[in-house]
């Protein structure tokens, strides 16, 4: 069983070599996931689903009475966030070369004039994963500390549904490039969260004191986060 239908809500199911069965409902959709052991039949999993239907509706509507910002054509006077300030952009044109720098409460973004707004939103893009790549470091080696662990690689992605997501066996992190426009503690917060991956597979209880042992203020930066305006990504 790949997908798991309760009333109008689909569930993604995926089996792995884990003891426990447990639910996610993932930012920014909302989309649904059960991870449930190989040895979990149909019945119990579909069971396991409908006594968490009210917590995942509950989440869902969380999700969806999210501020979103709606489509982006990149042109002067969009706001844009910057490690959780607001910016206005300003778009310059220029025939030498394409440029992001942030100038007072301005975004300045210099593109060539015939630019469409899918190769403005690659510059922006790419910039923003600079800001992102040049704080990693420091947040990686502080939360590394404080957890005791060590990842054997860091990436950034611009993701859909995830903040942050770890390979365990391989102890292969990646970042979700949006955390750029998020205040720096949301980016301390995902980083300590995927560390935690790494000695508790699950979120369970478990996973849940090392977060308040290694990151107490944990929950309420979570709720920050999500309570952040998200951005519009298209299919």
């Amino acid at each position: 069983m790949d997908e798991l239908q309760i009333g109008n809500v689909s569930i993604a199911v995926t089996k792995k070599n884990i003891k426990n069965m447990y639910i996610r409902v993932l930012p920014p959709d909302g989309k649904v996931q059960i991870t449930a052991p190989h040895s979990a039949g149909d019945d119990a999993i579909r069971m396991f689903a409908v006594s968490r239907i009210s917590w995942i509706k509950k989440q869902r509507a969380n999700f969806a009475a999210q501020a979103r910002q709606t489509k982006r054509q990149y042109v002067t006077g969009e706001s844009y966030y910057v490690w959780g300030r607001r910016y206005r952009l300003d778009v310059q044109y220029s025939n030498v070369r394409n440029e992001v720098s942030l100038t007072g409460g301005h975004l300045i973004l210099q593109v060539r004039p015939e630019s469409t707004p899918e190769q403005r939103e690659r510059v922006l893009n790419d910039w923003y994963r600079e800001q992102l790549k040049s704080k990693l470091p420091e947040v990686i080696q502080k939360c590394e500390q404080v957890v005791g662990v060590h990842a054997s690689e860091w990436k950034v992605k611009n993701m859909r549904t995830k903040w942050g997501t770890c390979n365990i066996d391989r102890k292969r992190i990646w970042i979700n490039l949006q955390l750029a426009k998020k205040t720096p503690e949301c980016l301390a917060y995902v980083v300590t969260h995927e560390l935690v991956h790494l000695l508790e597979r699950n979120h369970n209880e478990l996973f849940q004191k090392y977060m308040d042992a290694f990151f107490p203020e944990w929950r309420v930066v979570k709720e920050t986060l999500n309570q952040q305006m998200l951005d519009y990504m298209s299919e």
